[in-house]
C-alpha cells in the first residue's frame, strides 16, 4: 500500500518533514498503528506522535480518530491541536 503523509505546524519543524511518501505492507492500518511504525523511526518522533502532544489526524481532508482504517492511496494529515486567541 502506498500512501502520502503531511505534517504540520510543530511536527513539521521538530521531526523536518513537510511530507513524505510511504509504502507500506497491504495489512490493515489505523491511525494510531502509523503513528506506533512512524514513532520507532527514533526518540523524537515517538514524543511528537504519541507523546503528550495529543497529535490529530485527518484522512483525506477529513478528520478522523486514531480508529480510523488507511487505504492504498489515502492522503494522512498529521497536526497538533490548535489554539485560538
Amino acid at each position: 500500500m502506498k500512501i502520502k503523509i503531511f505534517y504540520f505546524a510543530r511536527l513539521k519543524e521538530t521531526l523536518k518533514f513537510s511530507s513524505e511518501d510511504l509504502e507500506l505492507p497491504d495489512d490493515e492500518l489505523s491511525l494510531l498503528k502509523l503513528k506506533g511504525l512512524l514513532a520507532k523511526r527514533s526518540e523524537v518522533w515517538q514524543k511528537m506522535l504519541l507523546g503528550s502532544l495529543k497529535v490529530r489526524g485527518a484522512i483525506n481532508h477529513e478528520l478522523v480518530d486514531d480508529q480510523a482504517l488507511i487505504v492504498d492511496g489515502d492522503e494522512v494529515a498529521f497536526f497538533p491541536p490548535v489554539t485560538g486567541g
